[in-house]
C-alpha cells in the first residue's frame, strides 16, 4: 500500500522543516514565538503537547515530479519517516494549535 500511496505524493514531508521549542510558560517566551512569526515562511503549532517551530523550506533533492532523487542514500530522519503519518493522505495534521503571521 505505501507504493500506492506514494505514487500520488506532493512530497509534502519534504518541503518543510519542524523542530521542537520550548513550552511558553512566561510572556517573554510567547514575544519570542511572535519574533519567529514575523519572519517568511515561519509558523509555531502545537501537537501531542509538545511546541514546534516549522519552517516552509523544500528539500534541495526533491524532484519536479516529487520523488527524492537521491531515495538509496537519503538521510536517518527521511528513513524512520512512515506513510502512517503522512502530510498528504491524512490532510489531519493533529495541531492542537497552529499559529501563522498573515
Amino acid at each position: 500500500m505505501p507504493g500506492i500511496l506514494c505514487e500520488h505524493c506532493t512530497a509534502a514531508c519534504c518541503r518543510y522543516v519542524a523542530l521542537p521549542i520550548e513550552t511558553p510558560t512566561e510572556r517573554s517566551d510567547f514575544d519570542d514565538i511572535r519574533w519567529y512569526l514575523l519572519h517568511e515562511n515561519i509558523s509555531v503549532f502545537v501537537e501531542d503537547g509538545d511546541w514546534y517551530i516549522s519552517m516552509q523550506t523544500s528539500c534541495r533533492q526533491i524532484a519536479a515530479d516529487g520523488r527524492c532523487m537521491i531515495y538509496a542514500r537519503r538521510p536517518r530522519i527521511c528513513r524512520k519517516y512512515t506513510t502512517e503519518n503522512c502530510d498528504y493522505h491524512s490532510g489531519d495534521y493533529g495541531w492542537k494549535a497552529h499559529f501563522t503571521c498573515p
